[in-house]
């Protein structure tokens, strides 16, 4: 398919109006990720989990998630040293197909990396979702970000044991679960060679108190541990700098 013809994007500027703009000058220019989404996630009667809305450890402000599916994968970026700004639906693009037909496509996920590009992306629940439509306009966005150094992917389903442990390690993301000043070392050294979670835990202090800080190390990269098996008291933790454990496989 050609994909050579012009793209457009249209987003809600910061006084409300929805703008229409040519794709390149727009991704120069608009800070998507302060904008509102340009359209609403729908709620389909019957599906277990609708949209919500997830706090970003990154950001400290709320993400508009419009699944399960989609959440998990803002917890993958959130996690990403790389990420310094996360929305939902930002933007919509448009374009005309090789018969001159108008299509469009409102990307469920928009991230900033730190070197000011951006990814744009689709978190399907598995890869056949959305059916052909989703998968052609997958083309047209990839070639859209592909034309100004930005990225767009279908973003894979995570394994489950993995998304289970992010669930859980996501829970301890904000600062509250710190410590107490001064605990957040005390647990860094007492991992400062890779031992069992509880052990290092009971080297620190009282676990009751300095689990909470070991997860939000863990979650913030402060330390490191395998997360493709269940987490369980006696699994190794180490500095960031251990290359025991497989790292978690982020999106970018």
């Amino acid at each position: 398919m050609n994909f050579r013809a012009q793209f457009d994007a249209v987003f809600v500027d910061p006084v409300g109006q929805t703008v229409q703009q040519r794709w390149a000058d727009a991704a120069l220019a608009v800070a998507f990720e302060d904008c509102d989404p340009v359209s609403a996630f729908p709620a389909v009667p019957g599906r277990r989990w609708g949209p919500g809305l997830w706090w970003s450890a990154t950001t400290g402000r709320h993400v508009v998630a419009g699944s399960n599916a989609m959440r998990i994968q803002l917890m993958v970026l959130d996690r990403n040293p790389d990420v310094r700004a996360l929305a939902g639906r930002p933007v919509r693009l448009l374009w005309r197909n090789p018969r001159g037909q108008v299509r469009s496509w409102v990307p469920q996920l928009f991230a900033r990396y730190s070197d000011g590009t951006a990814l744009l992306a689709d978190c399907p629940s598995h890869p056949e979702a959305g059916g052909e439509r989703a998968l052609r306009a997958a083309q047209a966005v990839a070639a859209a970000c592909a034309d100004i150094g930005w990225t767009y992917r279908r973003l894979t389903p995570l394994d489950d044991v993995l998304a289970a442990n992010l669930k859980w390690l996501a829970g301890y993301r904000h600062p509250r679960n710190a410590g107490r000043p001064g605990l957040m070392p005390v647990v860094l050294d007492a991992f400062a060679q890779p031992r069992p979670l509880i052990e290092g835990a009971e080297t620190a202090g009282d676990p009751i108190s300095v689990l909470p800080v070991v997860f939000h190390a863990l979650w913030h990269g402060q330390l490191t541990t395998q997360l493709k098996v269940p987490l369980h008291e006696r699994l190794l933790v180490g500095p960031t700098s251990w290359g025991g454990p497989c790292k978690t496989e982020e999106a970018t």
